[in-house]
């Protein structure tokens, strides 16, 4: 699987995350071209097209995936989506980059995990953060003792979303803060210690009887430490994005770990004082287009593969289950 030429991309939906999370980067990787839009309001995808300077438009999902021309899809669909469309494009022989959540639920995520491994297509999940070398440093940090062992974990990932109609709201398209927010939390959680923790305990706060509006968690972790993880989509925390590690020997606190090229600080205090880090202002989604590009084109490992969402789906099962909410389902096609 190497290969010169540049990885064809086609966008499923005209979503407003597409230009940050790929149409930007496309246009500074020589092995990207942004070659199609699809969406079921045909004229919106024109629009978009035309704004983006894309080339073709289908109008529809299943005409962009026979395209001959397409080597690859970005999924950026609503999440109880994401399943059903990674599953045809693969059907259709095309590698994805899907956006998180990476399915409905665990079970969905399992589905698409055997589907992808009895391919030769890549999948990733779209954890761009995952890419940055800000997380590698967390990683490297941890893993050289410097904050001795592990004691406790706290990951919080809270914004303002205050437009109840949004879809991110919406039962039957697999909503609620746990799924936008709170995947980005337990990932954060996961990846940060290197381990899988178990769910404790959970409490919700509702939008309706279905749909969390803000979500807590607590943790407990293999190696002993405990957790809690907190995200909202509309709570008294209007805006929280920061992780903070603490250790028998030190403490590394990060303030907005997600997307530190607008703005971070991160900070590591220990018995030989404390200090601030700093790191590249390019953006985490340039690093995770690279590392698309380079498994489609080089067959490089990515970190995000479908095995990664599958865990990371079962916790954000077990967080609605202990908070006493249904698991989100996939939406039909």
């Amino acid at each position: 699987m190497i290969s010169s030429a540049p990885v064809r991309i086609g966008i499923l939906g005209a979503a407003t995350i597409a230009p940050n999370a790929l149409i930007r980067p496309a246009a500074g990787n020589p092995e990207v071209v942004v070659a199609a839009v699809a969406a079921r309001d045909s004229a919106r995808a024109r629009a978009f097209a035309t704004k983006h300077g894309i080339d073709k438009v289908h109008d529809s999902y299943e005409s962009l995936l026979a395209d001959p021309d397409i080597d690859a899809v970005y999924n950026p669909l609503p999440n109880g989506l994401h399943g059903v469309w990674t599953r045809a494009a693969l059907a259709a022989g095309k590698h994805v980059l899907c956006e998180k959540p990476f399915t409905a639920n665990a079970a969905e995520a399992k589905e698409i995990a055997v589907l992808a491994a009895d391919s030769d297509r890549v999948v990733m999940e779209a954890f761009h953060y995952r890419y940055h070398p800000l997380t590698h440093r967390i990683e490297e940090i941890v893993a050289s003792g410097e904050l001795g062992r592990l004691t406790k974990v706290e990951v919080a990932f809270c914004f303002p979303l205050f437009k109840f109609s949004d879809i991110r709201y919406n039962w039957a398209l697999a909503g609620g803060a746990t799924m936008d927010a709170g995947c980005y939390a337990l990932h954060m959680a996961r990846t940060f210690t290197g381990e899988i923790p178990e769910v404790v305990a959970a409490q919700a706060k509702l939008h309706n009887p279905q749909i969390d509006r803000a979500m807590t968690a607590d943790l407990r972790f293999p190696g002993g430490a405990t957790g809690n993880i907190r995200c909202s989509m509309w709570s008294s925390d209007i805006l929280r994005i920061s992780a903070r590690l603490t250790g028998d020997k030190g403490t590394l606190h990060v303030i907005n770990p997600l997307a530190p090229q607008w703005f971070h600080r991160f900070t590591v205090k220990t018995a030989n004082g404390k200090r601030m880090e700093h790191f590249t202002r390019r953006p985490t989604y340039n690093f995770q287009l690279d590392a698309f590009a380079g498994a489609v084109l080089h067959g490089e490992p990515v970190a995000t593969p479908p095995e990664d969402a599958v865990v990371n789906m079962a916790l954000i099962d077990a967080v609605y289950s202990a908070a006493g909410l249904p698991v989100r389902e996939p939406t039909p096609r």
